[in-house]
């Protein structure tokens, strides 16, 4: 790996409402990677229906670049800014990128909801998502919310519960299935 690979992290890049995936396919044409994770939705327009790929971050999208050279991507037409704390440019975690696009390839349904800040971490132990972690939502229709701190956004997608764990403050493991009969109270 070069110096210069190492020194490109992935930042989230806020663009004009609807102008995500132009905004991604300019900056790729200019040499940068992106990734702009859709979701597919189903829109009745009168008397019929049609599939439509909608991104799950409205007005965002992910580019991974070096921060010193950040103007290329400043003025592309509809970009608004790349997100950061008003003094600096922020990274999005790696494994949130990760989790996230291993998601979207699995071909999963993702849909948006709300950022999460409570509720326990869970790792996903089995099938192709094995190692993605994510917060438990509920435990009967078992969902995993992967979210993006940063933007404070998070997507839901549906799992079975045999396929993850909890892991406790003490070391134990437990499977989501074993946490149901543990709070309804049958060991």
């Amino acid at each position: 790996m070069t110096i210069e690979e190492t020194d490109r992290q992935w930042y989230a890049v806020r663009v004009k409402p609807r102008h995500e995936k132009r905004v991604a396919s300019v900056l790729k044409s200019k040499g940068f990677e992106t990734f702009l994770p859709v979701c597919r939705k189903r829109r009745v327009y009168g008397t019929r229906a049609k599939e439509v790929e909608l991104p799950l971050f409205d007005g965002y999208l992910f580019c991974r670049f070096d921060p010193n050279r950040r103007l290329p991507i400043l003025i592309t037409p509809s970009v608004v800014y790349i997100v950061g704390d008003g003094r600096s440019l922020v990274p999005v975690a790696e494994a949130e990128i990760d989790s996230l696009r291993r998601a979207v390839e699995a071909r999963l349904a993702l849909h948006p909801h709300d950022y999460l800040r409570v509720g326990e971490e869970v790792m996903i132990t089995e099938g192709i998502l094995a190692g993605v972690s994510g917060i438990l939502l509920r435990l009967k229709k078992t969902s995993l919310v992967l979210s993006i701190s940063l933007l404070r956004r998070s997507v839901v997608l549906e799992i079975d519960p045999d396929s993850i764990y909890v892991p406790l403050p003490y070391g134990d493991i437990v499977t989501a299935a074993s946490a149901s009969r543990l709070e309804s109270g049958a060991a």
